[in-house]
């Protein structure tokens, strides 16, 4: 099934911006007996033709969830293999993601991120600042909730000094000082593995986003998955709280 002129949506916008949740990597390697390392290898893979997708499909910004702040708890050597992960993804996809005008943006806290991956995060959003195509913002050591935590503590600071009148906080001033200030809020999210929750994930941002959640692994979330995801999208009616307001 091909996201295509037969299928009628050629003539509909897509969505702008899409947002997933990469899950189940974990349980796709254990139902295959291997251990979970080569799930999350196979979710990288998976995320490069989920990058490939959207380009396709027309989607301006694509924003994946490839580390949380919660993510800490987990086993040191899985940790460990997912940071390595990360580096060979920057160091061996950086330059294709270049040259195919792709603007990385990296959205999370930085203080306590490893040495050896903050160099990286750095030159990934130096080298692609300019381009621009798709832009691909990774969410890693990220957490909505410290993220909205902190766009208070900068407004609070603000109306401390005097720079702030009690009359100006509003939505629109909480949104400028999230990380994603300048990027659109998503219209997509979508979550693999079956789970149906956000997991501290875009809270602020995700008000007013239509949510798709598939059954499948994320390691099987393939463009058909990617297209269906879509359709769905294409399906809803969006309100913004007021009446009717299609996608098309």
């Amino acid at each position: 099934m091909e996201y295509s002129a037969e299928r009628g949506f050629e003539e509909r916008q897509p969505p702008k911006h899409i947002a997933i949740i990469m899950d189940g990597n974990g349980r796709w390697a254990e139902a295959r007996g291997l251990s979970r390392n080569k799930g999350h290898r196979k979710g990288v893979e998976t995320l490069k033709s989920a990058i490939r997708s959207a380009r396709k499909f027309g989607i301006e910004y694509l924003t994946v969830f490839s580390f949380s702040s919660e993510n800490w708890s987990r086993p040191k050597s899985e940790i460990s293999e997912l940071f390595s992960l990360l580096k060979i993804f920057i160091r061996k996809d950086l330059a294709e993601l270049h040259q195919n005008n792709v603007r990385v943006r990296i959205i999370g806290e930085r203080n306590n991120v490893p040495g050896d991956i903050l160099p990286l995060l750095v030159e990934a959003e130096a080298l692609t600042a300019a381009n621009t195509g798709q832009n691909l913002i990774i969410a890693f050591n990220y957490g909505s909730r410290d993220e909205i935590a902190n766009a208070t503590k900068a407004i609070a600071t603000k109306f401390a000094n005097g720079e702030l009148q009690l009359e100006d906080i509003n939505s629109d001033l909480i949104s400028s000082h999230l990380e994603t200030a300048d990027i659109p809020d998503p219209d997509l999210i979508i979550r693999t593995s079956g789970e149906k929750r956000l997991s501290n994930f875009l809270l602020w941002q995700a008000a007013y986003a239509e949510f798709v959640f598939v059954d499948c692994l994320w390691p099987d979330f393939d463009e058909l998955q990617f297209s269906l995801a879509v359709d769905e999208y294409y399906r809803r009616t969006r309100k913004f709280g007021g009446l009717s307001r299609v996608t098309a």
